[in-house]
């Protein structure tokens, strides 16, 4: 088969492009499992059944056994999962009722893998922002969500809270709220500083607009109950912001790279430190994120970069502005990979991206090495140019 097509272009041309690259492989499940020197979580995202006898944009219709079996995938390449997060479409599509049935499925698989190292969201989304709610609002139900994840066995990684956001008039709310919860949960959390890129309703968090100011009270909360935190996810693509952070932090406190366009860096490190990862960008490049992982155990720098170095222009697109809108690229992969037989998505969000979006998404997955079986793809990419004309 033939591994040229027709990709549109800007000006609304199209161009010839043909698939040159080897796929890169990683081992699934090698002897011995796998070393790697950091903690790797990969957030993942979510399947729907695109059969459903439903309305798309207003329903659930999320197929269990595809969705479970991108999870086994993403453990047998070493890696974490981080569930029910934003790249599952959390409040964008998969709502608390429906995190809490993901919870129970994924969970019921982990248990069956004594290898698998998973954690799961919990935040306030079941409690909309308003002016009537109030800080112990916000507590209570942080409460429940953490109660119910707990019930389960689960680990918590404690998503930002909109309604928090909204209700808060000053970095002492947040302190009060953070100081609560930290001081019941079971285990030590992620803390998830999600920043207004991804999630606009998240603007101000931790009392202040400036990163940099919202980073004092955030520390300091974090340090103070630093038996009660695992680590920080922050996800400002700010490579100086983490940095920063991540110098200030107890030594005991893991930081947790959410930063899409320049994990490579992050996850190296430098002669002060680095970064573990959390990371959306892994379920769309999971083997290469593997091998590369690997070789930083090795110790091997030059290898890792080598592997991750053209991804990072792959990732840059996907998360580019509107970033919140990332999740479309990254289901769109999974489609070209085989991963699902659709390109449909919770709420219909596989619209929120323009074809020449995705054609150059194509491209850039092709340079990086992670479309697995390139005849899949460009077939499917044909499918998905088809729908606009173009043949």
């Amino acid at each position: 088969m033939t591994r040229s097509l027709r990709l549109p272009t800007v000006g609304g041309g199209l161009a010839d492009f043909t698939l040159t690259s080897a796929p890169l492989s990683a081992p699934v499940k090698p002897a011995g499992g796998h070393h790697f020197n950091r903690v790797a979580y990969a957030a993942a995202h979510v399947v729907v059944d695109p059969l459903a006898d439903n309305d798309p944009w207003l329903d659930r219709n999320i197929d269990w056994e595809r969705t479970i079996a991108f999870r086994e995938y993403l453990w047998d390449l070493g890696f974490g999962v981080a569930e029910a997060m934003d790249t599952a479409q959390r409040g964008m599509g998969l709502d608390w009722t429906g995190a809490k049935e993901l919870i129970v499925h994924a969970q019921s698989a982990a248990r069956n893998r004594p290898d698998a190292l998973i954690a799961y969201g919990a935040g306030t989304d079941h409690v909309p922002p308003g002016p009537d709610v109030t800080i112990d609002d916000v507590i209570r139900a942080y409460e429940e969500q953490i109660a119910y994840v707990e019930g389960q066995g689960g680990r918590i990684i404690l998503m930002a809270s909109r309604a928090l956001a909204a209700a808060a008039k000053s970095p002492d709310d947040y302190i009060r709220v953070y100081d609560r919860i930290l001081g019941q949960v079971k285990e030590p959390v992620i803390i998830h500083w999600l920043g207004s890129m991804f999630d606009p309703a998240l603007s101000g968090y931790w009392g202040s607009p400036d990163d940099l100011q919202a980073m004092e009270t955030a520390v300091a909360i974090i340090n103070q109950n630093a038996a009660k935190v695992d680590g920080v996810k922050i996800s400002l693509l700010s490579a100086e912001k983490e940095i920063v952070m991540r110098r200030r932090l107890d030594p005991s406190v893991k930081m947790y790279t959410g930063d899409d366009f320049n994990y490579a860096e992050l996850i190296a490190g430098d002669n002060q430190g680095y970064s573990h990862a959390l990371l959306g960008i892994f379920d769309a490049i999971a083997p290469a994120a593997s091998v590369a992982l690997a070789k930083l155990a090795q110790n091997d720098l030059d290898a890792f970069h080598k592997i991750l170095a053209p991804t990072v222009p792959l990732s840059r697109h996907i998360f580019k502005a509107p970033t919140r809108f990332y999740k479309t690229g990254v289901v769109f992969l999974a489609y070209l990979n085989g991963f699902q037989d659709h390109f449909q998505m919770l709420g219909g969000q596989q619209s929120t991206r323009s074809i020449l979006h995705l054609s150059e998404l194509f491209r850039l997955a092709e340079e990086a090495r992670v479309l697995k079986d390139p005849d899949l793809a460009v077939r499917r990419m044909k499918t998905i140019l088809a729908t606009v004309g173009i043949d």
